[in-house]
């Protein structure tokens, strides 16, 4: 089995009294989709935002690439990107200006066909010059994917990327993800409280609950564990044992 891309051991983190990840263990293989499930307040958030580098574990350790999180930072973060459909982006610049400022971040070479061919992937040429502030919630969704994909990443952390669009929009963007995992290698953490997307897009899935992951393995595997149906069925049994 090759080296894991992504290594969490026992990821703790906790706020005053209140542990919102506790010991948290899982890897991601080279070019694979692990989904990430769980009910509000189940600690999905808190784990991306200790995988992005945005706060600190209390407990526990990140590697990619082989290397520490808390040691290699830049060098981690130059290699990864983050979409999520409750972030924004400055809103007084048009929309090919916020893919090149993000493009200029990250020092990419040959910025105009980038551009070009993210804008042509993700349908975004009615909009490019648009202001940001005046696009809707599902053009919005579609820039801070671009704004991910762009940088040509080995690790994606997605956050409900499907969010606001529009259902045949959401299949191409789904669809799109999968192309760029099958010619780039591209290895992704995908969360969604859409079960059938979960399942489509998962090759793993691991459901936390109050912290702590309490089912993993594919979808067929957790459904037959928890004697379900579905995923969905899952999810409100796991819910429902708060």
């Amino acid at each position: 089995m090759p080296t894991p891309i992504v290594e969490v051991r026992d990821l703790t983190k906790r706020f005053g009294d209140f542990t919102a990840v506790n010991g948290v263990s899982f890897d991601i293989q080279p070019g694979e989709i692990l989904g990430l499930l769980g009910p509000n307040g189940a600690g999905k958030t808190t784990t991306i935002q200790m995988l992005l580098g945005l706060i600190t574990p209390t407990a526990g350790s990140i590697r990619m690439f082989g290397l520490d999180l808390a040691q290699h930072r830049e060098r981690i973060l130059e290699q990864i990107n983050f979409s999520s459909s409750y972030i924004s982006m400055p809103y007084s610049l048009t929309v090919e200006e916020n893919l090149w400022v993000v493009a200029k971040l990250y020092g990419l070479a040959e910025i105009p066909r980038r551009i070009d061919d993210v804008v042509k992937k993700l349908e975004m040429e009615e909009f490019r010059t648009k202001v940001t502030r005046k696009l809707s919630s599902g053009q919005m969704t579609r820039l801070t994917l671009a704004k991910a994909i762009l940088t040509d990443p080995k690790v994606l952390f997605l956050d409900e990327p499907t969010a606001s669009l529009d259902p045949d929009v959401a299949h191409k963007t789904r669809s799109l993800l999968k192309d760029v995992r099958r010619s780039s290698g591209l290895s992704m953490l995908y969360t969604s409280h859409n079960m059938r997307e979960m399942e489509e897009m998962s090759d793993r899935i691991i459901f936390l609950q109050r912290g702590k992951i309490v089912a993993q393995g594919t979808a067929r595997e957790i459904t037959a564990r928890f004697g379900q149906r579905d995923l969905e069925d899952v999810f409100l049994k796991i819910a429902r044992e708060k």
